[in-house]
């Protein structure tokens, strides 16, 4: 446990920094919005392809590997959506507050986990990472927006919502990097130690971006159903993945991998699209900035928990 913590510690001194530095305002909110989209756009798909393009992946343990993680998000989506009307009678969940804990529950910080298994586990970790994001990234984006679209005030242009999972700068850097990977092109070696310099910045960049998007001074209301939120988020889902785990008979660096994916917190994005298509963004807000918080505490206990029952 000391040891998962302590390899944790530079990731979050790492957001902290970020945190402090958005509170200084050495740099500006639109310097942020360009780090951000830096990460998003470039460094982290560039981080996929030169991973993904000399990995060495055996199909089998992979498609158990993908079972493990679909049966997770799906299970969640699930158990969400058929609680609905307790949660609405007895919590006082409206449908666009339910919204935001669906998105709370089920996406994921992208950021944090490639940056996390990076710093612990090197190539190999960002290879089952990227086999994770090219796997969960369409079916969650399509499940909350038709849940957005269904709860949420806003009416939504679903084609325009396809085009831009289609589009996902990671499913797409998964699948140039699994291309060059199937058809023994891979990378270069000049191309090689060009993606490799870059990919690395996207590490701890992306960490001070999430520590640049806490609004600490914002959680203040809804105490309770933030709480639940980041419960369901930190440790229902692991929950989950263990149980994925053992069905589909997954153990290892998978293992570590696929919990670590379920312990991190909501993506940060959920909050643009919680305002974009009618869903509680003040909720979402508090929800995202709790998580982060919580994770220092409920994320290594996980990551113990899963190298204890899989390494």
């Amino acid at each position: 446990m000391f040891s998962i913590i302590n390899a944790l510690i530079p990731v979050f001194l790492i957001i902290l920094l970020g945190a402090a530095l958005k509170r200084v305002k050495l740099f500006d909110d639109g310097a942020w919005t360009g780090f951000e989209n830096l990460c998003y756009f470039v460094l982290f798909p560039i981080l996929l392809v030169k991973t993904l393009a000399g990995a060495q992946l055996g199909s089998a343990e992979v498609l158990r590997f993908s079972l493990v993680l679909l049966f997770a998000i799906c299970t969640m989506s699930a158990l969400l959506l058929f609680s609905f009307p307790l949660m609405n009678r007895f919590l006082g969940v409206n449908r666009a507050a339910f919204t935001s804990l669906l998105q709370g529950a089920t996406r994921w910080h992208g950021f944090i986990a490639l940056s996390i298994v990076g710093l612990l586990y090197g190539d190999p970790g960002v290879t089952y990472m990227a086999i994770t994001m090219a796997v969960i990234i369409p079916p969650l984006n399509i499940i909350n927006v038709a849940v957005l679209a269904r709860f949420g005030a806003s009416r939504t242009n679903f084609p325009g919502v396809m085009r831009k999972v289609i589009h996902n700068p990671f499913i797409l850097a998964c699948l140039v990097g699994a291309g060059l990977n199937l058809t023994g092109i891979g990378l270069p070696a000049p191309c090689y130690e060009v993606f490799n310099i870059l990919g690395g910045g996207a590490l701890g960049l992306g960490l001070l971006t999430v520590g640049a998007g806490l609004h600490l001074g914002k959680v203040k209301q809804q105490r309770g159903l933030v709480l639940f939120g980041a419960m369901i988020r930190l440790l229902g889902m692991p929950l989950l993945m263990f149980t994925g785990a053992w069905l589909f008979d997954i153990d290892g660096l998978p293992l570590v991998v696929a919990v670590l994916a379920g312990a991190v917190p909501t993506a940060a994005s959920s909050y643009v699209l919680a305002r974009q298509m009618g869903g509680d963004a003040p909720l979402m807000a508090n929800l995202i900035t709790v998580q982060v918080l919580f994770a220092v505490v409920t994320l290594p206990c996980m990551m113990w928990l899963a190298g204890s029952a899989g390494l």
